[in-house]
């Protein structure tokens, strides 16, 4: 059985276009979402899933109506691929059902997984680069040394509040517990050792 999937991102589109073509393509039943691609719960796509049996094939217009990103795409079409359902795309001509079509869909694998082992090696490079150069990555901290050393200083030597002292070097609280676990109790128990 033929099972096709409409999806258009917003209410006021109309998923004719998707349907016609799903239906001359012999489609016995088709699903619609109306969401955007980027969301995760589409819950007439999950019904499709859930209705399809082994032997079945899922039918999209396009490949960006089924996933948002190409990894997204790889992982759908392999779970369907271990239930034993294949997949087609009209637009684009691929069609699992036929052997060009599963070395196409794993062409497009192949790329994705290369694309990605690419952006990979490259932050890492980079991150490596920036450590030779002195610089580290991720957020400056919140408080330099000398804020950090006259927090030490109001916390362990005055009853000044912690939110007091916070506003004083223009942090949060929790900033200032993120640098002293345990606040005033255990840097004066720290101190008394």
């Amino acid at each position: 059985m033929k099972v096709g999937y409409a999806r258009v991102s917003t209410r006021d589109q109309d998923p004719s276009l998707q349907t016609d073509a799903l239906r001359q393509a012999g489609c016995d039943r088709i699903y619609e979402d109306r969401a955007s691609g980027a969301q995760r719960d589409r819950p007439q796509l999950r019904e499709a899933l859930d209705y399809m049996r082994q032997g079945d094939v899922l039918v999209v217009w396009r490949l960006d109506r089924l996933a948002r990103s190409m990894r997204q795409l790889i992982t759908t079409v392999g779970d369907l691929e271990e239930r034993g359902i294949e997949f087609q795309s009209l637009t684009e001509s691929i069609d699992t059902t036929t052997p060009g079509g599963k070395l196409v869909f794993h062409v497009f694998g192949a790329v994705a997984e290369f694309e990605r082992s690419i952006m990979q090696e490259r932050t890492r490079a980079g991150l490596d680069a920036a450590r030779q150069r002195g610089r580290t990555g991720g957020r400056p901290p919140a408080l330099s040394e000398e804020q950090a050393g006259l927090a030490l200083t109001l916390m362990l030597h005055t009853d000044t509040s912690v939110r007091a002292i916070a506003k004083q070097l223009g942090v949060s609280p929790a900033t200032l517990y993120r640098h002293f676990p345990g606040g005033r109790a255990a840097l004066r128990d720290h101190a008394a050792d």
